[in-house]
């Protein structure tokens, strides 16, 4: 019994390094893709920004100025 037991954990554990050696190598990723969305991303935050920033920031003072009782 004791020999079926290591032969079948022998396996699980062939079948395990198998499966990770392929995932570690299929999951090399795409390093320009990477970088193009991290700078159209922070070009839209930069955008989003530039439009909004203004109306945002007056919404703010509204806000601030309605709680304090500054009108």
């Amino acid at each position: 019994m004791q020999t079926v037991t290591t032969l079948i954990a022998t396996v699980i554990s062939n079948v395990y390094a198998f499966a990770n050696r392929r995932i570690l190598q299929e999951e090399r990723g795409d390093v320009p893709g990477w970088v193009l969305i991290a700078a159209m991303s922070a070009g839209l935050v930069i955008l989003i920004w530039a439009l909004a920033g203004p109306l945002l920031a007056g919404v703010f003072e509204d806000a601030v100025n309605r709680v304090t009782g500054n009108f």
